[in-house]
């Protein structure tokens, strides 16, 4: 019966030691996709050839051995999935970017919405400047008089980008967290900013006050891009409780909102990139083409990075 054994089982075993050698060098993420499945199902076929010999062929010495193998493969699974640090980074090098893919309609979702309501409120103020009013009527006053409120970030830059990012996040979080209302409180804070901003623009260009164009240009990318991710995953919870599908909703929530924190913690670092440049390069007295680039670049960057090949999926 160990001769049977051995002659079915160490190609196998084989085969798991090469996988254990490298994930315990180079950590699980340096493997394939594939590698990684294969090496999960090696060593749960292991484990219960381990039992087998325990119970069944009882030779020590390939006891001591498989035992040795199991221990070798738990341990290398265990570190790579508890190094703190290594996880963050991994997610975001591979995990963040898939799950935005996998999850991109609601990403565009969002966008449309606040795309289409900052279009509105922009026609709106074209034909009825007043309409300003109903938004943000001294934001109306402050543009029609060419007041740059910027200037107030420029005078303290420290405090003013952890304002700034403190906004942000809570904006973002805001849309994250109207999920758990069916989606109705994403769907309100993505229709209030897109009016927002429609509005300041459209008088902007009306009054040919450039200053606050500028302004937002620098960070403007990353920081909606991160509010439109906010979004998506804000409208994915939404979807579980209103439309659940085949799955129960407790199901569907907990599926979706695996996914709708991936994205939220996706969009952390984003926001203090943002925030960053939003307190220190946007206020800063340099020429508009320098800011300019900074956006163009931010596009092409996270254009990149979203859409970048994943090496752990199979070919």
């Amino acid at each position: 019966m160990l001769k049977n054994f051995l002659e079915s089982r160490l190609g196998k075993w084989k085969r798991l030691e090469d996988l254990t050698t490298r994930a315990s060098r180079l950590r699980l993420s340096n493997l394939s996709g594939k590698e990684v499945r294969e090496f999960g199902q090696l060593y749960r076929r292991t484990a219960a050839d381990l039992a087998i010999a325990r119970e069944e062929v009882r030779d020590q010495r390939l006891v001591n051995y498989l035992n040795h193998l199991v221990g070798r493969a738990h341990g290398a699974i265990y570190r790579s999935e508890s190094s703190g640090f290594g996880v963050f980074v991994t997610f975001l090098r591979y995990e963040f970017p898939a799950v935005f893919r996998k999850t991109f309609l609601y990403t565009l979702t969002a966008f449309l919405i606040f795309i289409s309501s900052a279009a509105f409120a922009s026609v709106a103020c074209v034909l009825d400047e007043g309409f300003a009013d109903r938004i943000a009527p001294q934001l109306r006053q402050d543009i029609t008089n060419h007041h740059n409120w910027t200037e107030s970030v420029n005078k303290a830059n420290p405090l003013a980008s952890t304002s700034i990012q403190t906004n942000n996040i809570t904006v973002t979080f805001i849309a994250f967290a109207g999920g758990v209302l069916a989606g109705i409180a994403t769907v309100l804070v993505l229709i209030q900013n897109g009016l927002l901003l429609g509005m300041v623009l459209s008088l902007c260009f009306r009054y040919r006050f450039w200053d606050v164009p500028i302004f937002v240009s620098a960070h403007g990318v990353i920081e909606l891009t991160a509010i439109f991710i906010a979004g998506g995953a804000g409208l994915l919870i939404g979807k579980a409780l209103l439309m659940p599908g085949d799955l129960r909703r407790i199901d569907a929530l907990v599926e979706n909102g695996r996914l709708a924190i991936k994205l939220i913690l996706g969009c952390i670092p984003m926001l203090l990139i943002a925030g960053l440049i939003e307190g220190f390069i946007s206020p800063a007295h340099i020429p508009a083409a320098y800011k300019f680039s900074i956006s163009a670049m931010s596009a092409l960057l996270l254009a990149m990075y979203f859409l970048k090949a994943d090496r752990r999926t199979p070919s």
